[in-house]
């Protein structure tokens, strides 16, 4: 990997996806060490009637502090935040999260392009962006967008995805700094942190 490519000052690392990538979560957060100097921002595609299921899950795979987003929570290193169902889920200029209901954005809600794009508006060159396994081309924009702000973009290696197309689609569409299999993405994430 490209020295030049890593970010020094990671403040938040997002993982965007879809169909698919619960299994590459689950791989993920066990390998996390017990504290972490940035945040971790997960937005996934679920039916919009999902409880705390998903939170509940991914709590038993990690030690660290785990919450389903409220809205105006502050963004704190060391937590790890999960959008919760059918909001979008935006960073305002002052670090709090905001949900929204408006309408869905490639067929999404929440939409991973939302958050990506709106972190990047905040957080630039100190955001990691990630995008998983899934079937549409949500996170495209936003992967754009986190490149444009002079963060770093990452995507899973379309074979090692349950459902290639997202990623897929980003590699073709947008500036990827980093097409990564699952266990080159835990060791970029795991070597991002200064805890």
């Amino acid at each position: 990997m490209a020295e030049n490519q890593v970010i020094d000052d990671c403040k938040i690392v997002l993982i965007g996806g879809s169909t698919g990538s619960i299994d590459v979560l689950l791989k993920l957060l066990p390998a996390l060490p017990p504290t972490l100097s940035f945040a971790l921002i997960i937005v996934l595609h679920r039916k919009n009637t999902s409880d705390s299921t998903l939170a509940n899950l991914f709590s038993l795979k990690t030690n660290l502090p785990l919450k389903e987003v409220d809205d105006k929570d502050s963004i704190v290193p060391g937590m790890i935040y999960l959008a919760p169902a059918d909001y979008h889920l935006l960073i305002e200029q002052d670090g709090t999260f905001s949900l929204d209901d408006s309408e869905k954005v490639n067929y999404s809600r929440p939409s991973i392009d939302v958050t990506f794009e709106s972190t990047a508006d905040v957080y630039g060159p100190s955001l990691v962006g990630i995008l998983l396994s899934g079937a549409n081309a949500d996170g495209t924009n936003g992967l754009s967008a986190i490149k444009r702000a002079g963060g770093v973009t990452i995507v899973q290696q379309p074979e090692t995805a349950q459902v290639a197309f997202m990623p897929q689609q980003a590699i073709l569409s947008a500036p990827i700094d980093f097409v990564l299999n699952i266990q080159e993405l835990i060791s970029f994430v795991k070597a991002l942190n200064k805890a």
